[in-house]
């Protein structure tokens, strides 16, 4: 790919697939949206949604595994839309690309560990008098936080360890809530409620939903977030194919793998929270906070629903570890092609560690600054998976539409979709444009500072930074990804180069 391998390449397949899949953490996922779900269209549009979003995912999942084989780099998105583009677009298009595929990664990384945050904040209430407060959970989340850029610091050796211990957490932890709560529940709720029955809760302070104000349609579209937000996160696998043995099938399989195996782990989940809800308005209104938290404590009783929580935040905290190190791998590949503001400083990498030790702090810090609105917004985790969801999901979609569109440009790697591979991109293409507007929408009825789902404004940010500067300074110096190796072949590093530029003009200034 042109670039040196400066980072440890120790991951196998199953190690890569084990990062996307405890990305995607659908332990994660669903528990922290459960409320949102129940509100936004309920039973129905969480059970039938699912099933829609992992099918029109794993389109996504298929086009971007074909790509991820031909380029397999830390870089992912960015670096792919640079090889697909015509040379003289290809900086602008890794450029825009970077700069989502960033905002999507700090978001969705935000989005995992404030729910980590939230979840400890539930568990500790039970048989205390703990009352936890919007500044308690900002403080928990920052401790937990540096506790993951610790161990990405510190213990980086031991990623793939925790990586196989993650899987298996993972799987059986939903395994083991599934069968506990639906063998304990008192009473199962029907087929009619699980799979037919529409809730429009978005409605807030006696106010009319937007089943009402709208249309049913308007609540559907809407409600998918909880399932497209958790299947999202997968592009790790490509993150993380510089320290993958046999990247070119590894990155690629590990794509499609997390999206299937979560797929069908996700709906078993969805369907036995579902059939143990003992009461709808209990549930939804829960004193907790967390209508699974209710349903744990309504079905296995305090004790039981204390274990069932610690394997929800063991995932959750899991997940939101690996994210930073998905995170931070994107920002250092970035930074090393000269993307970030500061790039000279976030590209290096840690001589004794071997891991990009900077942008996993960077990843961090941007990660609790992106939470601070929680401590005056009700709808702002929402929000929040909002903006990962559009971020991450239109960085995946820029270089799959210019795989269509320059389709002569595109030379495929060992995994190849064949007569398949036109048909699957459109409909990732016309999938991605679909939800970037969707999630954008107001999520609740009245829209006022408090109930605004501001990812309109994180995303507009991005625009008109990524643009704007574009105009103004970076397409004079922004050349796209940097091939190392063969710069150095011909004695010129282009790295080095920028550097003696930047040198002499501040000498002659």
């Amino acid at each position: 790919m042109g670039y040196k391998q400066e980072l440890k390449r120790e991951l196998s397949l199953l190690q890569n697939f084990g990062v996307s899949f405890s990305i995607i953490s659908i332990i994660t996922g669903i528990p922290s949206l459960f409320s949102y779900g129940l509100n936004a269209g309920g039973p129905a549009v969480m059970v039938w949604g699912w099933i829609i979003v992992s099918c029109t995912t794993m389109l996504v999942g298929l086009a971007m595994a074909e790509i991820c084989s031909a380029h397999p780099t830390s870089g992912g998105p960015y670096y792919w839309a640079a090889m697909l583009a015509k040379p003289e677009s290809a900086p602008l298009a890794s450029w825009i690309t970077g700069w989502f595929n960033l905002l999507g990664q700090v978001a969705v990384t935000t989005g995992i560990s404030f729910a980590c945050a939230n979840f400890l904040s539930t568990v500790a209430e039970f048989g205390t008098s703990f009352v936890p407060t919007p500044e308690t959970t900002i403080g928990i989340y920052a401790a937990v936080l540096i506790s993951q850029g610790l161990i990405n610091t510190f213990g980086v050796h031991l990623l793939k360890y925790l990586n196989n211990v993650s899987v298996w957490w993972h799987s059986l932890g939903t395994t083991s809530i599934v069968i506990a709560i639906l063998a304990r529940a008192p009473k199962h709720q029907s087929a009619n409620f699980v799979f037919r029955t529409f809730i429009d809760g978005t409605g807030v302070n006696g106010n009319e939903g937007w089943g009402t104000r709208a249309s049913h349609a308007y609540v559907c579209v809407i409600g998918i977030l909880m399932a497209q937000y958790t299947l999202t996160g997968y592009d790790a696998s490509a993150h993380m194919t510089e320290e993958t043995h046999n990247a070119a099938m590894a990155g690629s399989v590990g794509i499609i793998m997390a999206i299937g195996v979560s797929a069908v782990l996700g709906w078993f989940l969805i369907l036995g929270l579902l059939f143990s809800i003992q009461n709808l308005e209990t549930t939804i209104s829960s004193p907790t906070g967390e209508p699974v938290a209710q349903i744990f404590l309504d079905t296995v009783g305090e004790k039981g629903a204390i274990v069932l929580m610690i394997l929800v935040i063991g995932a959750m905290y899991f997940c939101g570890t690996f994210s930073v190190t998905s995170n931070s791998r994107m920002m250092f590949a970035f930074a090393r092609d000269g993307g970030i503001p500061g790039h000279k400083f976030f590209r290096k990498v840690d001589a004794q560690r071997g891991n990009p030790v900077r942008t996993v702090w960077l990843a961090c810090t941007l990660s609790f600054c992106l939470a601070l609105p929680s401590l005056g917004s009700s709808v702002a985790f929402s929000a929040a998976t909002s903006i990962a969801t559009i971020g991450l999901y239109i960085s995946y979609g820029i270089p799959i539409a210019l795989r269509v569109i320059y389709r002569e440009r595109f030379v495929r790697g060992p995994f190849h979709l064949g007569a398949f591979s036109m048909p699957v991109a459109i409909g990732a293409v016309t999938w991605i444009s679909f939800i970037a507007i969707a999630f954008i929408l107001p999520q609740a009825n009245p829209v006022n500072s408090q109930t605004l789902n501001y990812s309109i404004v994180c995303v507009g940010i991005v625009i008109l930074y990524s643009v704007g500067f574009w105009l103004i300074s970076a397409r004079k110096w922004f050349s796209g990804p940097i091939r190392q190796i063969s710069a150095e072949e011909m004695g010129v590093s282009k790295i080095l180069e920028s550097e003696v530029s930047d040198d002499k003009r501040a000498k002659s200034s």
